[in-house]
């Protein structure tokens, strides 16, 4: 399989890495069948993605995203934050092998689930902002990046 550069980079060096002990917004996706899980951990100061970090066990690839998913949305607002596709995580990386197209969804996920879990502690609905957050099926959609 080969990897573009960015890809390889954010796999070795990937940015934002470990809990962040004063987040007020954890999000968790993962895929039993696939074994990727990634978790998401924001501090949102004045609707502000503050800083942003990232805990992720899979393949390179999932790593990577999870690494260029936190640099795209760090600063950024919460609902530039919900516009972040897992195409613009791929794009961003310049380009993912089909089969590990679904580690940017899982990315995608993850962050909406965070943002759905800030609006919950504050007792807001998350819903109607995030929209319905289902369990990454993208394994199931796309194949799976432990089946090469």
């Amino acid at each position: 399989m080969i990897y573009s550069e960015k890809v390889l980079d954010h796999f070795t060096n990937p940015r934002n890495v470990g809990e962040l002990p004063d987040a007020n917004a954890i999000g968790e996706m993962g895929n039993a069948k696939c074994g990727d899980i990634m978790k998401i951990y924001m501090k949102i100061e004045n609707n502000i993605i503050e800083n942003v970090s990232f805990k992720t066990f899979g393949c390179g690839a999932a790593i990577a995203t999870s690494s260029m998913a936190t640099e795209l949305i760090k600063g950024k607002s919460i609902e530039e934050a919900l516009q972040l596709t897992n195409k613009a995580v791929v794009e961003a990386l310049d380009g993912l092998p089909p089969v590990k197209v679904h580690c940017s969804v899982l990315a995608e996920q993850s962050i909406k689930a965070a943002i759905a879990d800030y609006y919950t502690r504050l007792g807001i609905d998350p819903t109607p902002i995030v929209g319905v957050i289902d369990e990454c099926d993208a394994c199931h959609d796309h194949g799976c990046c432990h089946e090469e």
